[in-house]
Parts: structure tokens; sequence; C-alpha cells
């Protein structure tokens, strides 16, 4: 089963405030309160995406979720995946396409990946 990681800013944003019953309003940002029913079924980055395994096909581990890119249109483009390295240090991250990902029984799988061929991409670099 395919399903992309899909958080809009704003609920992002909104998955640290507390979810209640009535609307919440920071400055002029106001959030109807079916928008925080929409922010309580999705996803939590922390929890459910960043740090999470990356394994191919043959259910070897090929890296780890470091991070997520979120795209001027709200959506998850990319996610930064590393490799190698320890704790850390000398670790090579790349950006994936989230399409190119699958989660399986709460498994994050790319296929066609190894740990090598990780490292043989191009080393992703945040802009300054």
């Amino acid at each position: 089963m395919n399903r992309s990681f899909v958080l809009p800013a704003v609920a992002l944003a909104a998955s640290i405030a507390c979810i209640g019953a009535r609307a919440q309003v920071a400055g002029t940002v106001t959030l109807a309160v079916a928008k925080l029913e929409v922010v309580a079924s999705g996803w939590s980055a922390k929890r459910q995406i960043l740090g999470k395994t990356v394994y191919n096909e043959d259910s070897e581990e090929v890296g780890k979720i470091d991070d997520l890119i979120v795209a001027p249109d709200a959506a998850v483009s990319f996610v930064i995946i590393g490799a190698g390295g320890f704790v850390g240090v000398k670790r090579h991250e790349v950006a994936v396409p989230v399409d190119q990902l699958s989660v399986r029984d709460g498994l994050v799988y790319l296929p066609g990946a190894t740990k090598a061929a990780i490292k043989a991409l191009p080393n992703f670099e945040y802009a300054q």
C-alpha cells in the first residue's frame, strides 16, 4: 500500500498546539474545528516519520529519515535519508522524492535502494 506523506504547514503548526473543541486564534490565524480534526487524524512528523528506518524490498536497512522538505505548496515533496556515519558524524544525507517511498505494516520502504546506492548519490546540502 502506497501512502504519501502530505503534511500541510498549517497541520504541522497546529499539531503543536492543544487540540480542543473550539477554534484557535494566534494573531490573525484562525483554525476552525474542522481543520483541527484533520490535524488530529494526520501524521506526526516527530512521532511517525522522523527517525524511521528505511528498508529496501529485501527488508535490508538502507538509512533513516532525518528530515522532511516542505514545498511552497505545503506538501512534503522530499525526505532526507541519512546513511552511514556514527552518531551523525560523516553521515551521508540524500534527498529522495516522497513518491518513491511506500509504507507497509508501519515500515517505510525504498524499493531498489541499498546503503551503497544511497552513499553514491550526491550529498544533500541545505540552502544558506
